[in-house]
């Protein structure tokens, strides 16, 4: 296998999910169809990734100013979450050490904003050597323009784009993995 069709592959055992500032102040700017979509696949992947042993990391903007992780998502969330202030994730150090503590190689992103938060992380871990994944259905923005563009951007510079359920089906692999059944009931919740 080439290493350009090896960044593809996910696996539980590399991966980490990261859940950029879906903070309760900023959730009011988002389209709400959208933003329910995004918050029950974020919740799904948390969930899915959970039974698959893959560990989650979730960042907070100035949470003084935007406020906390909605709740709907704040206990799952909870393991380890990093306060920051500047826009990309990799800017605040306890972030990257975080990661490298985990050592895991693949990063799976989610969040909001699209064009901000989540499309500088993207940057800044392409630039530290992680092979990224973005999940586009788990990722917003206020304006459909800035997302498509985001997503258009983190493609060019060498992100996987990707979806959730084909995140939680490629690090099972199998239909006989012991997390299946239990997986495949989440993707079904989620409609």
């Amino acid at each position: 296998m080439s290493n350009e069709l090896g960044k593809f592959k996910l696996e539980a055992e590399k991966a980490v999910l990261v859940v950029i500032d879906v903070q309760a102040r900023l959730v009011p700017s988002m389209p709400q169809d959208v933003y329910l979509r995004l918050r029950d696949t974020i919740g799904m992947l948390v969930n899915g990734v959970g039974l698959l042993g893959v560990p989650v990391v979730a960042t907070e903007q100035y949470p003084q100013g935007i406020g906390h992780t909605v709740p709907e998502l704040a206990d799952a969330c909870k393991g380890t979450l990093i306060e920051k202030v500047s826009f990309g994730c990799c800017g605040e150090p306890d972030f990257l050490a975080a990661l490298k503590k985990l050592g895991r190689s693949q990063v799976i992103i989610t969040g909001m904003e699209a064009h901000v938060c989540v499309y500088q992380t993207v940057l800044g871990l392409l630039e530290e050597g992680y092979n990224v994944h973005l999940v586009r259905d788990a990722i917003c923005s206020r304006n459909k323009i800035d997302y498509l563009t985001a997503v258009a951007g983190a493609d060019k510079a060498g992100a996987v784009v990707t979806s959730a359920e084909t995140v939680l089906f490629q690090m099972m692999q199998k239909s006989t993995h012991e997390q299946f059944r239990a997986v495949s009931k989440l993707v079904k919740a989620r409609g």
